[in-house]
């Protein structure tokens, strides 16, 4: 009987010792997975593809190199349905190749320095007692503020655009989508 007990108690701890490998190698995967998941893919020109907007403006401003370039740098990328809060017609009028000048304006706003991600956005408006103050390409600032998961960029004509999704990381930076589109205070003046 004893003989009995001690064979049977062996087979338990074999089989849970192959359920906890099981259980490690189940965790391990999810987190490869999630790494694979969030690392980078392509280069920051790849990772704004998806808004066919943004990327049509990136080309008529002639700033395709700067992000396939070393970088790094943070996008945010205005989802294609942001473009439809302009005033009519805007859009329009920046695509013009008279325009370059404005709309390389709106779109290194929208660029900034180095790689900032969800994380350090968080960190830094804990960090500034809620809020965080931003340099963008454009020589100007975005000021971060909110709480959680939810965080919110205000430019400095004061329009509030919030971020969306997850961020995509690429080779040379990161991308962030927006729900809207960020304004310079003080853009070029249109030509007549």
């Amino acid at each position: 009987m004893y003989k009995h007990i001690a064979i049977a108690a062996t087979a338990a701890a074999a089989l849970a010792g192959c359920q906890a490998e099981e259980a490690g190698n189940n965790a391990a995967a999810a987190a490869n997975n999630a790494q694979a998941a969030a690392a980078p893919s392509g280069n920051l020109a790849q990772a704004v593809a998806g808004s066919a907007r943004f990327r049509q403006a990136v080309e008529a401003a002639g700033l395709g190199a700067t992000l396939t370039g070393p970088g790094p740098y943070t996008v945010l990328v205005p989802v294609d349905a942001a473009f439809s809060k302009l005033p009519a017609n805007e859009v329009e009028r920046l695509m013009q190749p008279a325009a370059k000048p404005e709309l390389t304006a709106v779109l290194t706003y929208h660029i900034l320095p180095g790689t900032i991600l969800t994380a350090d956005l968080q960190r830094a408006i804990q960090n500034g007692g809620g809020k965080a103050v931003l340099a963008t390409m454009a020589g100007k600032t975005v000021t971060a503020t909110g709480g959680g998961d939810r965080i919110v960029l205000t430019d400095q004509a004061g329009r509030q655009v919030a971020l969306t999704g997850a961020e995509k990381l690429a080779t040379n930076g990161v991308v962030h989508e927006i729900d809207g589109v960020l304004l310079p205070a003080t853009r070029p003046a249109r030509p007549s």
